[in-house]
């Protein structure tokens, strides 16, 4: 693939832990704005090369950084603008809600081993009291001359660890005009109960969400599945993929008279990977109830599956430990063998995967996908039309600050596994670290945003930083 160089061009800097980049028309206004949204719950905007506020949710947002030393997945995590927000005002968010903590699903971390059935088959009980907080979709309006204000809640969900929930969660479908919701498994490792394969269980799916349908529910049930929600909410929803262990968001890019969907899965310990899907079934929520009541399965011909917990990209989900009689090698284990055979031709393979241990010169070692953007601008032209993605940190660094990376793919015509290419970038960042966190592109595709922290500790302030990527 051909070696391209871009710049990053700050934006703007010391901003508390940027998440979420959008840009939309501000009612009245003539041209596009960029938005901020960072994890402890304040949006920014950028006019005039100024930074203003607009909207600050921090009192709702559940206390970040309590646990974990410091580290923390919750927080606001989705910001969406409706394709009529110049018109009607309407805005979408996702967070963690204040005030929700609890001690967790499971008393311990997790890690499944082949040989003990029990631990291949656990259950998540007690939901009401084990679980670790409560994530809420809202739907909210800049009314004219006015401040943003909360019209309902869409979905309440209660989660059962601190992590995988979903990051630049909310993006409206232009295939569709519906809200999009990528939610994560649901957290710890390996999906310990198995939530993203099961149809009843909202973790681990991608949901549309018809928020032109009022359900006249204003504060609807906190729930963990699809057959606890009322009728009215259940007939606003349908599933488009499952096998989803944690998403950075959905990006769409027009292709003829259809889109194509990009969404990067985040791994366990092996691999990170890219998919990307054109037609699909979208499965109404109505017909999984049903098909569940009838104890029966609804027709998922059509229907997206990424395959995890059985499988991580396209490998069998590994147990990875040392060898013990050669401490320099890995021994690998397939996790969930029966589930892997039952999936391994009920799943939608990726289009590219990079490793977490990579020794080729022109790789790199990768930790978390963070972002996946279609490029369809010309300013750099050897992106143009290709699928740009971030990396939290490489793996290999011999420095001790942390680098990201930034990288980019093309969509092979034979559906086969495509390579991949870094990025090379000019900025010097010194001896500070650099995570990227975060992705994000205006609404025509033409140019990228790049969000970084220079702390992953949620109680390290203002260390985050917010680039154009230009040529």
């Amino acid at each position: 693939m051909i070696k391209v160089k871009v710049s990053l061009r700050p934006i703007v800097s010391k901003v508390n832990l940027p998440t979420v980049l959008k840009t939309a028309i501000l009612p009245g206004d003539l041209k596009e704005t960029l938005f901020i949204a960072t994890q402890v719950g304040e949006i920014f905007y950028i006019r005039d090369g100024v930074i203003r506020t607009f909207l600050d949710i921090r009192p709702r947002i559940v206390k970040l950084g309590a646990s974990g030393g410091g580290y923390d997945e919750r927080g606001l995590l989705g910001l969406a603008f409706h394709p009529e927000f110049y018109y009607n005002g309407l805005f979408y968010l996702h967070y963690s809600v204040a005030g929700t903590q609890g001690p967790g699903a499971l008393p311990e971390s997790f890690s499944p081993n082949p040989c003990d059935p029990r631990t291949l088959n656990l259950r998540w009980i007690n939901r009401e009291t084990q679980y670790d907080h409560i994530d809420t979709m809202e739907e909210w309006i800049l009314p004219s001359n006015g401040q943003p204000q909360k019209l309902r809640t869409l979905l309440n969900l209660r989660r059962p660890f601190f992590n995988h929930n979903g990051v630049n969660s909310l993006n409206f479908s232009p295939e569709t005009g519906k809200l999009v919701l990528t939610t994560g498994d649901g957290g710890s490792g390996y999906d310990p109960f198995n939530l993203s394969q099961n149809d009843m269980e909202i973790a681990g799916k991608i949901i549309e969400i018809d928020v032109v349908k009022n359900t006249f529910i204003q504060n609807p049930p906190v729930v963990t599945r699809f057959n606890e929600l009322p009728v009215p909410i259940q007939e606003t929803l349908t599933v488009i993929a499952k096998g989803v262990r944690n998403i950075p968001g959905i990006s769409f890019q027009r292709f003829y008279n259809q889109y194509i969907k990009y969404v990067g899965n985040v791994g366990q310990d092996l691999v990170e990977s890219i998919f990307s899907f054109g037609q699909n079934k979208p499965i109404p929520v109505t017909q999984l109830v049903q098909a569940f009541l009838m104890k029966s399965e609804a027709d998922q011909e059509g229907f997206i599956n990424f395959g995890w917990r059985a499988w991580e990209g396209v490998f069998p989900t590994p147990i990875i430990r040392g060898c013990s009689a050669n401490t320099t090698l890995d021994e690998k284990t397939i996790a969930y063998y029966y589930e892997a055979v039952k999936f391994s031709v009920r799943r939608l393979q990726p289009v590219t995967s990079y490793f977490h241990k990579d020794p080729r010169p022109d790789k790199f070692g990768g930790t978390a996908l963070t972002g996946v953007q279609a490029y369809m601008g010309n300013r750099i032209p050897a992106l143009t039309g290709s699928v740009v993605f971030t990396d939290l940190a490489r793996k290999e660094e011999s420095q001790s600050s942390a680098r990201g990376v930034l990288a980019y793919t093309r969509i092979r015509t034979d559906c086969k596994l495509n390579d991949f290419s870094v990025i090379q970038t000019d900025y010097n960042f010194g001896s500070q670290s650099a995570y990227y966190v975060s992705l994000g592109t205006n609404l025509d595709q033409t140019t990228l945003y790049l969000g970084l922290y220079g702390s992953m500790k949620v109680t390290d302030y203002n260390q985050g930083t917010v680039f154009e990527i230009i040529p």
